[in-house]
C-alpha cells in the first residue's frame, strides 16, 4: 500500500505533465497559432477537476488537518502558505476557463489571455509543489507514523469516490494522455 506522500507525489507527477503541456500550448497561442478550443478546455478542466478537486481535496479535507493536529503550523507556518497558494490557483484556473470559454465562442484574442493565466499557474504550481515535496512531506513524514501515512492514502481513495465518483481518477488520466498525444503530436 502506498503511503500518503507517495501518493500526492505521484499525482504531482501527472500535474507537471500538464503544466508542460499547457506551457507548450500557451507558446502556440503566443505565436498566433489557432488552437482547437477543446484543447484549452480540456486543459483548464483537468487542472479544475484533477489538481483541484481531487489533489488539492485530498490535502484540504484529509492529510493538512492531521499535519495541523501534530503541530505543523497553520497561521504563519506551512500548512497556511499551502492553502494561500491554493486559492491563487483556483482564482488562475477561473482565468483559464472564462479565456477558454470566450476563444471557443470566437474570441481569438482571449487565447492571449489564457496563455497569460497559464503561464502565471505553471509558475505558480512548479513553486508549490517543489515546497510540498522537498519541505512539507519530509516533515509529514516526521511527524506521522507509516501507519498513519497507509491509512491516509486509504482515506484519499475513500475521498476520491466520494467527491468525484468511482472511475474518475482513470478516466482523467487517460483524458490526460490522450491531450498529451494530441499537443506534442500537432506541430
Amino acid at each position: 500500500m502506498p503511503t500518503a506522500t507517495e501518493v500526492l507525489k505521484k499525482e504531482h507527477q501527472a500535474i507537471l505533465k500538464m503544466v508542460e503541456a499547457s506551457e507548450a500550448v500557451a507558446g502556440r497561442l503566443r505565436q498566433g497559432e489557432k488552437i482547437r478550443p477543446e484543447i484549452l478546455n480540456t486543459i483548464q478542466e483537468f487542472f479544475q477537476i484533477f489538481a483541484d478537486q481531487c489533489h488539492h481535496g485530498k490535502e484540504e479535507d484529509i492529510f493538512y488537518p492531521l499535519l495541523e493536529a501534530r503541530g505543523v503550523p497553520k497561521t504563519g507556518g506551512p500548512l497556511g502558505v499551502m492553502f494561500d497558494e491554493h486559492e491563487q490557483g483556483r482564482a488562475l484556473v477561473r482565468r483559464m476557463r472564462q479565456a477558454s470559454e470566450a476563444y471557443a465562442s470566437g474570441a481569438e484574442s482571449s487565447g492571449q489571455g489564457w496563455g497569460q493565466a497559464t503561464e502565471e499557474y505553471a509558475t505558480l504550481l512548479r513553486s508549490h509543489i517543489y515546497k510540498e515535496d522537498m519541505v512539507l512531506f519530509p516533515m509529514a513524514e516526521r511527524v506521522l507514523s507509516s501507519s498513519e501515512l497507509e491509512r491516509v492514502a486509504e482515506d484519499f481513495e475513500k475521498l476520491e469516490v466520494e467527491k468525484m465518483g468511482a472511475g474518475t481518477h482513470e478516466r482523467l488520466h487517460a483524458k490526460m494522455a490522450r491531450l498529451l498525444e494530441e499537443v506534442y503530436a500537432v506541430k
